[in-house]
């Protein structure tokens, strides 16, 4: 093999790897090019707030609802928050 043809294989080399260059930077400009996908919404819901059965009869005195507060925060029913706004609300009465 003489001089040309080392020329012409070092030309096709060097061809060949700039097409591929080419080809990857290419892919690599669409790729970053497309909006990026909006995160997932969380996939569980958080659980609603259970509902404060509150005595509102007349009849039930101030400690019986305190009592029945404090068993359903107990329970785990209701949350430390839940419990203490609960507990305000029939104070205030």
């Amino acid at each position: 093999m003489g001089l040309i043809g080392g020329m012409a294989r070092t030309a096709v080399v060097a061809g060949t790897a700039t097409a591929v260059s080419n080809r990857v930077s290419r892919r690599q400009a669409n790729r970053w090019a497309e909006p990026e996908p909006a995160p997932q919404q969380a996939y569980y819901a958080a659980p609603a707030p259970a509902p404060v059965a509150a005595p509102q009869d007349a009849g039930d005195d101030i400690y019986e609802q305190l009592q029945k507060l404090g068993e359903l925060k107990a329970a785990g029913i209701l949350t430390e928050e839940e419990f203490a706004a609960q507990k305000a609300r029939v104070l205030a009465q």
